[in-house]
């Protein structure tokens, strides 16, 4: 899985660690390193004048891995970065997310 942002590319087997990445990149994010769901409330928070409110619930049973993707492909979709799933890692196919 490969996630870009801000011209950085981050290339990770699952969308936490990803997500992981990202939040500990993030300067102005108090708690690094606490419960994922709580950096996704708080990224999302500070996005809320790009993505509409419709888009900004968490779901509340859900893994962290389906929170983590939902969260990329959010950015994705709002191009707020860029999200593609290599579909097989010895080949150079990839397939970006609609």
């Amino acid at each position: 899985m490969i996630f870009r942002l801000h011209d950085k590319e981050y290339r990770r087997a699952t969308a936490v660690e990803i997500v992981r990445d990202l939040e500990r990149e993030t300067r102005d994010y108090p708690h690094t390193g606490g419960a994922l769901r709580q950096f996704l409330v708080w990224s999302l928070a500070q996005l809320e004048s790009q993505i509409p409110a419709r888009e900004l619930d968490l779901a509340r049973r859900v893994s962290d891995e389906t929170l983590a993707i939902s969260y990329l492909c959010l950015l994705d979709r709002y191009d707020i970065g860029q999200l593609t799933l290599e579909a097989n890692r010895s080949s150079s196919n990839e397939h970006a997310l609609p």
